[in-house]
């Protein structure tokens, strides 16, 4: 009798777990995916490389800068005094750490300008994410990504709808 409560028990418990997961819905998305859709990431994405171009525009030019006086100094070397030939040594030196000095602000300035310019673009996503989770009574989102097997709904279609993307 004991044993018969037992399994009774177990029984109810098992399928009390079993409808409450029944009542969970999960779907995935590519957030990837959905960010190069939206117009928004296309022109962070311009944006942002027109000021790449603009740095690399501007490195390149300090760079002949550099380039043509270390070949005058070069050509100049042999009619020069060691202690001028020193100097310049060491004037080329600074100039190759402040362009490369240059080179690391304008990667640091790049990576900056992304992140704050993404921020607004992955909120307005996880919202629109969040708002047909909550229509279409989704307990989970998962990345698209990271799932080894997605047979589950995909949100992207809803979320694109939802953003006004086609």
């Amino acid at each position: 009798m004991r044993k018969f409560k037992n399994l009774v028990l177990i029984a109810i418990i098992t399928l009390g777990f079993s409808a409450a997961n029944a009542q969970q819905k999960i779907g995935h998305i590519s957030t990837d995916k959905l960010l190069s859709l939206m117009p928004e990431t296309k022109v962070m994405n311009a944006e942002l490389e027109k000021l790449s171009k603009t740095y690399e525009t501007e490195l390149k030019a300090e760079q002949a800068k550099l380039q043509a006086k270390l070949k005058k100094y070069d050509a100049e070397a042999k009619t020069q005094t060691d202690d001028v030939n020193k100097q310049r040594g060491v004037e080329v030196q600074q100039d190759q750490q402040k362009l490369y000095q240059s080179s690391q602000v304008a990667r640091d300035d790049l990576s900056k300008q992304r992140n704050e310019k993404l921020k607004p673009i992955l909120d307005k996503a996880k919202k629109a994410i969040d708002e047909v989770a909550k229509e279409q009574g989704y307990t989970y989102v998962l990345e698209a990504s990271t799932l080894i097997v997605a047979n589950g709904p995909d949100l992207l279609p809803a979320v694109k709808a939802k953003l006004g993307i086609k």
